[in-house]
């Protein structure tokens, strides 16, 4: 099955992937809990199976430009860096032994096709392509054999990082939270339509490939991951785990490479989807200048 956000003038609206189009869950069932990602996820395995009804009915084509974040309020996102050994060493890090691990606010994300948009205050603002986990059921101390009963399914997501607020402090914090650079999407595919141990990953810059690894290369691998995190907080439903990027991103390359106003950036999942985004220059208008970090020249993520 295959799930998406899709923005309508009621609101960004759950959808299922019907046999000719996308069908609005909470419409066609009655059920209001199936308006939102969250809330259904939440609702448990009766409003799973209304929401499988729903793939065998018609319904409409959607433009682009009408994707939402395929989870636009996630309780939180987690995300595991330097869980790729080329990616760990083409930005001058020793490969991990323990997990490097951190979050984003859902303000940060934005939809799989609108603009990216480039920060104000960075000089340095990177694409990472990566896997992205959606958490169903969730819990506490999942164990890697038990982590596909906790996940929802996968989507495709873009780290959009400013480089120079990451390496400023000792915390990466400020350089993955700016406002809507995280595209997140285009749908959910739950995890009995997809095996994500070991597919294709590719991002392109301007239609040149930056980035291209198998999943099989992470690091911590998902069920893993699933487990790193159950292990110090309860997994909820609609929480996001992004899994990290392999080699290739623009702070890796000699010289550096980093994107602009006008440049498109496209990342591929095998079995999952495409996102796409052109990237955008956040209005200047009102933007306060006192914090613009140095740039640093220790490792980065």
């Amino acid at each position: 099955m295959r799930l998406a956000t899709i923005n309508t003038p009621q609101g960004p609206r759950l959808h299922v992937r019907g046999r000719s189009g996308y069908v609005d869950a909470a419409a066609e069932t009655g059920n209001g809990a199936l308006a939102s990602m969250t809330t259904a996820l939440a609702a448990g395995a009766a409003a799973w199976e209304q929401l499988r009804s729903l793939e065998a009915r018609d319904g409409r084509q959607v433009e682009e430009s009408e994707y939402a974040a395929v989870v636009p309020d996630p309780p939180r996102v987690l995300c595991l860096g330097v869980n790729y050994s080329e990616h760990a060493l083409e930005t001058g890090r020793t490969v991990p032994k323990w997990p490097e691990s951190f979050v984003r606010g859902a303000d940060s994300l934005t939809g799989p096709f609108a603009d990216l948009v480039h920060p104000a205050l960075t000089e340095r603002f990177d694409y990472e392509g990566e896997l992205g986990i959606v958490i169903g059921q969730g819990g506490r101390y999942i164990p890697a054999e038990k982590a596909l009963d906790a996940i929802a399914g996968f989507v495709v997501c873009n780290d959009g990082s400013a480089r120079d607020w990451q390496r400023a402090g000792t915390q990466w914090t400020p350089g993955k939270n700016f406002d809507a650079t995280m595209p997140l999407g285009p749908d959910l595919v739950t995890v009995d339509e997809v095996d994500v141990s070991d597919v294709q990953l590719t991002t392109k810059v301007n239609g040149e490939v930056r980035q291209s690894a198998r999943t099989s290369q992470m690091l911590v691998n998902v069920p893993r991951a699933i487990e790193f995190f159950s292990s110090f907080t309860t997994l909820r439903p609609g929480d996001v785990i992004a899994t990290g990027t392999p080699g290739g991103v623009g702070i890796g390359r000699q010289p550096p490479l980093f994107l602009v106003p006008g440049d498109v950036v496209e990342v591929t999942i095998e079995g999952v989807g495409t996102i796409r985004n052109r990237v955008v220059a956040e209005k200047s208008e009102g933007v306060s200048r006192t914090w613009v970090p140095a740039v640093a020249s220790g490792p980065g993520l």
